[in-house]
């Protein structure tokens, strides 16, 4: 019941639950967690999903299950070729989405900063910024042609506070923060670029413990309409 809670919280924050229109949706991470949720709700809600995630077993699975219009493709969205060849394909076939929700991530190892390898501090940079900007370098110049759409960038409790142990990902969704809030003052009136932030409760979630959940809206200057840039 908490996790149906949490995206139709999300879902509702962004309008689209109470608009009849079919919204066109793009969301990295579908594999499983919330990624998975939303997309089996927005499906059930009449919207057309296009996913990714890393797991190939996992997408052909979304793909034999809900098949066409809906499209999932296992992508490394840290690999820029390929997210690229990958928006290629779908903005030829679908157009540029309405919604960009950019939820895949993952989380260190538990321990501190300074055990923590180049390796693994590397791996947590890549997926949680590198692979959001990627994502939007690739998706994001189609919907502002278009003048619309939303992006939607997970982030996190720990995007706006810390604890011990897990530096490597408090420092990735900082950098959502501040990404998403600079993106939003880029975009054209009529677009938005918004942070979500959701709790954290135990489920795996991309090799560690965990499963974004929970989530709360964060009122802030990221989930304005850009009305006021260019008065």
């Amino acid at each position: 019941m908490a996790q149906k809670n949490a995206i139709i919280s999300a879902m509702s924050i962004c309008g689209f639950i109470y608009k009849k229109m079919v919204k066109l949706i793009l969301i990295t991470g579908v594999s499983r967690g919330l990624g998975r949720a939303m997309t089996e709700e927005f499906i059930k809600r009449g919207h057309t999903v296009l996913g990714c995630a890393r797991n190939e077993d996992a997408i052909a699975k979304l793909q034999a299950k809900f098949g066409s219009p809906h499209d999932f493709a296992a992508i490394d969205v840290t690999d820029d070729r390929e997210v690229k060849a990958w928006s290629k394909i779908l903005l030829a076939e679908y157009g540029a989405p309405d919604l960009l929700i950019n939820n895949a991530a993952t989380i260190n190892n538990l321990e501190p900063l300074w055990q923590v390898s180049a390796t693994e501090f590397d791996r947590v940079i890549d997926v949680n910024i590198k692979g959001v900007a990627n994502v939007i370098r690739h998706f994001l110049p189609a919907m502002i042609e278009r003048q619309s759409g939303i992006v939607v960038n997970f982030s996190s409790g720990w995007g706006r506070s810390t604890s011990p142990e897990v530096a490597p990902y408090c420092t990735t969704k900082w950098a959502i923060e501040g990404l998403t809030r600079s993106l939003a003052q880029e975009l054209p009136v009529g677009m938005a670029a918004i942070t979500r932030k959701t709790g954290f409760k135990a489920s795996p979630f991309s090799g560690a413990e965990g499963d974004f959940l929970k989530v709360q809206y964060q009122g802030n200057i990221c989930g304005k309409i850009n009305e006021n840039r260019r008065r």
